[in-house]
């Protein structure tokens, strides 16, 4: 089992940048696919980002393509996601996920392990 912890949350002004780490715990990261989500108020939790065990394949939201950049480093059991130009929009409190079977990418039901989330505000 895994222990996901986000750091690097906060307030930004709109078109600013902000770096979402997740740091892992229990087990190897490099285990599991792992996937950022978001959760505005009032809205369901929705995909942004995912990578494969590897790193050689990572899959996007199309709210955040060419804007975000998922990342990891296994060696650190560490994964990233790099924000920027930011929006507005992309408030909410964003959650690091894991999983170790096989499943949808986009799908916040496919991940077993969670995050307590981070929150992300952008200002107008």
């Amino acid at each position: 089992q895994v222990q996901l912890v986000e750091s690097g949350g906060g307030l930004v002004q709109a078109g600013g940048s902000l770096r979402l780490s997740c740091a892992a715990s229990g087990r190897t990261v490099s285990s599991y696919v792992m996937g950022w989500f978001r959760q505005a108020p009032g809205k369901e939790r929705e995909f942004v980002a995912a990578i494969n065990r590897s790193g050689r394949n990572t899959y996007y939201a199309d709210s955040v393509k060419g804007r975000f950049t998922i990342s990891r480093d296994n060696a650190k059991n560490t994964v990233y996601l790099q924000m920027n130009s930011l929006k507005p929009e992309d408030t909410a409190i964003y959650y690091c996920a894991a999983r170790d079977r096989g499943g949808n990418y986009y799908s916040p039901h496919e991940y077993e392990y969670w995050g307590q989330g981070t929150q992300v505000t952008v200002s107008s």
